[in-house]
Formats: structure tokens, C-alpha cells, sequence
């Protein structure tokens, strides 16, 4: 359910998106639909030889999860902005939690506008991607 304009305030979290558990198949199956083609995603000796324990999920999987759980919170064409980094590695088997919380709201014209610290967790509640967003809340 999309934030309320009305009532949004600073403090509040954005309801959370759950996904996966990551597996093998998302990661041969995301690697073309992104033109990601780095074996280092689905082949675990690849991996291996370039000092993993073995494949990791894609960086951009997790950003688009974030992506999705930041339209799911503010509405389609709402998002203004929106900027991660890659902390930590994502692995085949981890479940990821996108989660976020209000940290400022303004009004500017016709627009509630609401900024978001956000990342994604994993079961453990290690955070792996970092970043924040700004929403755009129709009043």
C-alpha cells in the first residue's frame, strides 16, 4: 500500500518488499535480460579463481528490488530519486528484505515530498545495499 500524503511523517518505514531466497536459476536468468554476461554470477569455479567462495548475486538484482519496493511505496512515477552503493556481497540462498525509513518531508507545489533512507537486508540482517531515495507524493 503507497505511503499517505497526508499522514506521512518523519520516523515512519516504508512497508517492506521480501525477496527470494536468491538462487542459481535468477542469477543464469537476470545476467542477459540486464546484459550482465560475467561469469562470475553462475560459473562458481569463475568465481572461485577471482577469490570468491563462489557466485554472488548481481548488484543490479538488488537495486531493482529496491526499485520495485520504492513504486510500491510512493506509486508508479513518483520516484524522483533514487541512489545506492553496493556494501557487501548477496548469495545464493539469502533472502533480501528492502526496507526504508522517512528521514525528511516538504511540500513543495503540488507534491508532498518525502526522502527515505533505504537499503536491503538479508535474513541475518546484514545490510548489503545502502542508499536513499526521494518521493514524490501527489497531495
Amino acid at each position: 500500500m503507497p505511503l499517505d500524503a497526508t499522514s506521512v511523517h518523519v520516523g515512519q518505514e516504508l512497508p517492506p518488499l521480501v525477496k527470494g531466497p536468491i538462487t542459481r536459476e535468477m542469477l543464469r536468468e537476470y545476467g542477459p535480460a540486464a546484459g550482465d554476461p560475467n561469469p562470475i554470477h553462475v560459473d562458481d569455479e569463475f568465481a572461485k579463481n577471482a577469490g570468491y567462495p563462489g557466485v554472488f548475486a548481481h548488484g543490479m538484482l538488488s537495486m531493482g528490488f529496491l526499485g520495485e519496493f520504492l513504486v510500491n511505496a510512493a506509486g508508479v512515477g513518483n520516484v524522483r530519486k533514487f541512489r545506492a552503493r553496493f556494501a557487501k556481497l548477496t548469495w545464493p540462498g539469502d533472502v533480501v528484505t528492502c526496507k526504508g525509513t522517512v528521514t525528511a518531508v516538504r511540500d513543495e507545489d503540488s507534491v508532498r515530498v518525502v526522502d527515505c533512507e533505504i537499503w536491503t537486508e538479508t535474513q541475518t540482517g546484514e545490510r548489503k545495499v545502502v542508499g536513499s531515495a526521494t518521493l514524490a507524493l501527489p497531495r
